[in-house]
């Protein structure tokens, strides 16, 4: 069950991330638990959506708290950013990516627990919820994703979404980091963002306020959406149940780099 979780390309692109335990020679207690197990468990719950105390044990190979710490370690040293950046840039080096046309969106989830970036969501009846923001390149390929309160406006969070995407280094030439033109549906139609884009080098592809349906930019921007379809089949990801902002950051940028890696394997 442990390789089914964590496949062999997965493991072998994570474990250098990791940062070796150190070893206490005075009372060293218990063995820990492997990484790979505690891997397991954390993708076990990104995909089935459990609580982490019904984390099968004699399943996944540890139990769901060890899972968790391993999950909130792992989340306070950088170690999901970082594999989600080498994923991008292996995808750029195999051709895989098409940075030219980039797609930008938000999506609102519930929350069922109080915590940061929690807030009324207009459009569940003001229940506490966060917003996800995504970007994603014109294959679908989420670049960066960000969380907000329920309460925040997507074009609020453009600016920071830009720049959360991760210099992506292809086998020449300068890192890439920001698309030539960006789609956006009717939520970012300001003037101020066209400008400040503008200001970027980046053209604003966004659909104007007040007109009919059919502007044609959704045969670019209906990836965004997809996108988002594929981060949801991640059962944990449908409802926010972390109180902690961080950790659920962690799983949204877990989610996207398994997503990346599905792309390399069909690539071969």
């Amino acid at each position: 069950m442990t390789v089914n979780l964590v496949p062999d390309d997965l493991w072998d692109r994570i474990a250098p991330l990791l940062t070796a335990r150190p070893r206490r020679y005075r009372h060293p207690g218990r063995l820990p638990v492997p990484g790979r197990f505690a891997l397991a468990g954390i993708v076990y719950v990104l995909r089935k959506g459990v609580a982490w105390r019904d984390v099968p044990s004699t399943v996944v190979g540890c139990s769901g708290v060890t899972a968790w710490r391993r999950l909130r370690d792992w989340t306070e040293s950088g170690v999901w950013p970082r594999l989600h950046a080498a994923l991008l840039t292996e995808m750029l080096r195999a051709d895989l990516l098409e940075l030219d046309d980039c797609a930008a969106d938000g999506s609102h989830i519930r929350a069922l627990k109080r915590g940061a970036h929690v807030g009324p969501s207009p459009v569940d009846r003001a229940r506490p919820g966060s917003k996800h923001h995504l970007i994603v390149d014109r294959h679908g390929t989420p670049l960066a994703v960000t969380r907000t309160g329920g309460n925040r406006h997507d074009v609020t969070q453009l600016l920071l979404l830009l720049d959360a995407v991760p210099p992506i280094r292809g086998l020449r030439g300068r890192p890439r980091s920001k698309p030539r033109r960006l789609y956006a549906d009717r939520g970012y139609d300001y003037d101020k963002y066209r400008r400040l884009l503008r200001a970027r080098g980046i053209t604003s592809k966004i659909a104007l306020k007040g007109t009919v349906h059919g502007s044609g930019l959704g045969k670019v921007r209906w990836v965004v959406e997809r996108t988002f379809a594929w981060l949801h089949q991640f059962k944990r990801l449908r409802i926010r149940y972390e109180r902690r902002a961080d950790l659920h950051q962690g799983l949204l940028e877990l989610a996207c780099s398994i997503i990346c890696l599905r792309r390399l394997r069909r690539s071969f």
